[in-house]
């Protein structure tokens, strides 16, 4: 999201405080690529200098980055990062990452990684918590809906793991999920 670090939708903020913090720089700081602040105002211009962030880490010789993991949720209307159901961005084959001023959800300015970064990984959890989910998440692995984004996420050389709370998986009938305790 195209927002300042310390503003309240900021996905660095929330990762900055909820997993960074309690971690007390275990993760080395060179480790954690936020958007640049200076590029606020154009979402296509902070995109292209996150992949070349990203390809100063990757090396810029490879097709699509390969993420060890990567973490994701879902939206209602089943969108992931920020790649909206029948937006452009949804479509993107050759960029790692891109722009976007429309969002259905605020705010309107962010950027996303592409379904081929996403598909490149080794690995791609989903965590999904919420009854406002469960038709969603039972259209997207019962149904397999190729309208909602989420669904489009299928690693040829990875594994896709959804952590879903019972209120999330409750219409699931084809696809039961096991049970998770810690």
């Amino acid at each position: 999201r195209c927002v300042a670090h310390d503003h309240p939708d900021s996905n660095y903020k929330l990762v900055a405080d909820h997993l960074l913090a309690p971690l007390d720089g275990k993760i080395p700081s060179e480790q954690i690529i936020p958007i640049n602040p200076q590029l606020l105002d154009d979402s296509d211009a902070a995109a292209a200098d996150y992949q070349k962030e990203l390809e100063s880490v990757f090396g810029s010789d490879e097709k699509f980055p390969q993420f060890d993991c990567i973490l994701l949720g879902i939206g209602p209307d089943g969108h992931t990062c920020s790649l909206f159901p029948g937006f452009a961005q949804l479509e993107e084959k050759s960029r790692w990452c891109v722009g976007i001023d429309n969002s259905p959800k605020p705010p309107p300015s962010r950027i996303t990684l592409t379904m081929p970064v996403l598909n490149a990984a080794r690995n791609v959890a989903f965590v999904v918590t919420g009854a406002g989910k469960r038709t969603t998440i039972k259209e997207i692995i019962d149904q397999s809906d190729v309208r909602l984004p989420a669904s489009h996420v299928a690693l040829p050389r990875g594994t896709v793991h959804w952590f879903l709370d019972d209120a999330a998986s409750q219409d699931l009938t084809l696809n039961k999920p096991s049970e998770f305790k810690l």
